[in-house]
């Protein structure tokens, strides 16, 4: 082996790939073939004679990217309209802070580290956290990729505010790719071995490269500006901040501290002894087999079921208590409709109980009205949540909604059980992430269901510069089609075909699939005249979807994919694929920061490129997928333009 090191990375994990060149639709840039002596000094010698001349005597060349042929050709008469601007409400209503008080007779917090300029002075956050009753914390799972801990802030985004708490999310996050060598991004982010960083052996039998991680700040990942409007929230390093706590006290996993977290007061406190109080909501007593947790119970569901308090028990905590429930023939009824390790129906599933009756009798249920009062008559109560793709709930989407129904006495209100804890620190324990709907409960009011759609929709971005950058991405893409709509996929690769997740194992047999919906989704946009959205209040068409020219058979295509292997990459992209590499300049990458070497924050960018395509297409077992389809919601795509399978 040469002890040789070269001056420029390999694009690519530890070790290379392969060398081999790949057929590319466009350039690549600024990636040297390896060439002899003779000939790199004659290359030297060359860039020096035509910087002198042209530096001295041309005008200097645009940086901006360049097409190659075939779709070089000149755009004449080029009008790209801007999409409709969507107009929301961002005003979320939370209990104001409190007014300013006169603190100046406290102790100074000179134990905490001079803030950074994006963060929260000490001051700022003990003024925020006191307009609301304490901390809502919870054991985060960073093992998981970025999109399965989004949906998890989600989850507890909705929590906190529903507890009036201030929500405390980790400082960091794991990058779990790196699109150089390893130790290229070990310069930027600390590296840490994930298997030994979350306490998983997931990974332990993988080559040592493919166990690292990139340990990277949560303000990379997450506009905490954007999110803080729609509720009080602060990072783990902030809290420490606040007590005066080192912050390498923040643990590896993403698990909350029951002890060393709770040693100091607030720097603003004098009295030494009054710690922080926690009290926790064991993992068991969140949603246990047999009942159904929602956000809250409305007074006129208590009536109905002659709800009450129940003594807090070591097996159920805080609990409530149904009056007994008459089993009538439609109660039975729908029970027996109930799918097997159940304890919803479907709205229409309950319909269609009802209708075809007991043998016995039949219920008059044509009508909704006429549905939700059998329904509430027979002990059954209506509640609102958002229909996952081809019926699972992976992608965690909210922009379906959707009611299903249960059986009154299986409701637990996380209000009821929870809102009154006096406690400073409330924590949820343990993962309650698989399994679960979006914000893992189901809501008893619409209202209350949008406002948690909207929150997810509008505060929980990425940071701007990823918008920015896609914006620029999308624009060469239509740039690419000569101005017409362009389309788009995701094909998740790598683990899916190791746990035999992928739609197709060979990426020929998976890129087929992919063009194939794709020629489909062409005349989807060929037939479109009357343009819908998403059920989401406020949002407009994309009126581009109309006066932009549909894709040309010929055109090419967006692909954001994990698959890594030059081959496969070059089969993907001999059927018309352009990928992110291909879009990409210089001052791209200037102009983004170090981060976009990791292929966790690239993935941000692509979903954000995706977002943007008249038409989408992925796999309905993709977090990527979910995440993509609620941006293209949110700016106005309609419905037929994404196809989840």
């Amino acid at each position: 082996m040469s002890d040789h090191t070269p001056f420029l990375p390999t694009r690519a994990d530890s070790p290379p790939y392969s060398t081999k060149p790949r057929r590319r639709f466009l350039p690549t840039f600024g990636r040297p073939n390896n060439v002899g002596l003779f000939f790199g000094t004659a290359a030297l010698s060359g860039i020096l004679f035509h910087f002198l001349f042209f530096s001295l005597f041309v005008a200097p060349a645009s940086n901006e990217w360049k097409l190659a042929l075939p779709f070089s050709k000149s755009l004449p008469g080029l009008h790209r309209p801007e999409p409709t601007p969507n107009v929301f409400d961002h005003a979320l209503p939370y209990p104001p802070p409190p007014p300013p008080s006169d603190h100046s007779h406290l102790p100074s917090p000179s134990t905490v580290p001079d803030a950074r300029p994006d963060e929260l002075t000490v001051e700022e956050l003990r003024d925020l956290v006191a307009g609301t009753s304490g901390y809502f914390v919870r054991d985060f799972s960073l093992g998981l990729g970025w999109n399965n801990v989004r949906y998890i802030i989600e989850a507890a985004l909705i929590q906190a505010k529903l507890l009036n708490r201030t929500l405390v999310l980790p400082s960091f996050v794991y990058a779990r790719a790196c699109e150089y060598n390893i130790s290229v991004c070990a310069d930027y982010a600390p590296m840490v071995n994930r298997g030994e960083a979350i306490g998983w052996s997931e990974w332990s039998s993988l080559p040592l490269e493919q166990q690292m991680g990139w340990r990277i700040p949560m303000s990379l990942m997450l506009n905490m500006t954007l999110l803080r409007q729609a509720h009080p929230s602060i990072l783990v390093s902030d809290y420490l901040r606040l007590h005066g706590l080192p912050l390498e006290t923040e643990f590896s996993n993403g698990a909350w501290q029951r002890e060393s977290y709770h040693k100091n007061p607030t720097v603003f406190e004098t009295n030494g002894s009054k710690t922080p109080s926690l009290f926790v909501i064991e993992n068991k007593w969140y949603d246990p087999t047999g009942s159904i947790r929602v956000d809250s119970i409305p007074d006129n569901m208590k009536l109905r079921g002659h709800w009450s308090h129940a003594s807090m028990s070591d097996e159920t905590g805080p609990t409530g208590r149904w009056a007994e429930q008459t089993e009538t023939p439609a109660f039975k009824l729908l029970m027996t409709a109930l799918p097997e390790n159940k304890f919803v129906l479907d709205w229409e599933a309950a319909r269609g109980a009802l209708t075809a009756g007991d043998g016995d009798e039949t219920w008059d249920v044509e009508s909704d009205e006429d549905l939700e009062k059998v329904l509430l008559d027979n002990g059954w109560e209506v509640l609102y949540t958002f229909r996952g793709a081809l019926g699972m709930d992976y992608t965690k989407t909210v922009v379906d909604p959707v009611r299903q129904v249960a059986p009154r006495g299986t409701i637990r209100g996380l209000v009821e059980e929870y809102k009154d804890i006096k406690d400073d620190v409330l924590l949820l324990a343990g993962e309650t992430h698989l399994g679960r709907k979006p914000g893992a409960l189901r809501f008893t009011t619409t209202a209350t269901r949008a406002d948690f759609a909207r929150i997810v929709l509008f505060h929980l971005h990425a940071v701007d510069k990823v918008f920015a950058l896609a914006e620029k991405l999308d624009n060469r893409m239509s740039r690419l089609t000569e101005g017409r709509l362009w389309m788009g996929a995701h094909m998740r690769r790598g683990d899916f075909v190791r746990l035999g997740w992928a739609m197709e194992n060979t990426p020929e047999a998976h890129i087929t699939r992919v063009v194939q919906h794709l020629d489909a989704g062409r005349e989807i946009l060929q037939n479109l005249t009357n343009l819908t959205t998403y059920d989401i209040p406020n949002v407009k068409p994309d009126q581009a979807q109309l006066y932009r020219e549909v894709p040309a058979a010929d055109d090419p295509f967006y692909i954001a994919t994990d698959e890594r292997d030059p081959d496969a990459l070059d089969i993907i992209a001999s059927h018309g694929a352009v990928f992110f590499e291909d879009l990409l300049t210089i001052e791209d990458r200037r102009a983004f920061g170090w981060a976009l070497m990791l292929t966790d924050v690239r993935a941000l960018v692509e979903q954000a490129i995706l977002a943007r395509g008249a038409y989408f297409y992925a796999h309905s077992m993709s977090s990527v997928a979910g995440g993509i389809t609620n941006m293209r919601a949110a700016r106005g795509a309609d419905p037929r333009t994404i196809l989840l399978d």
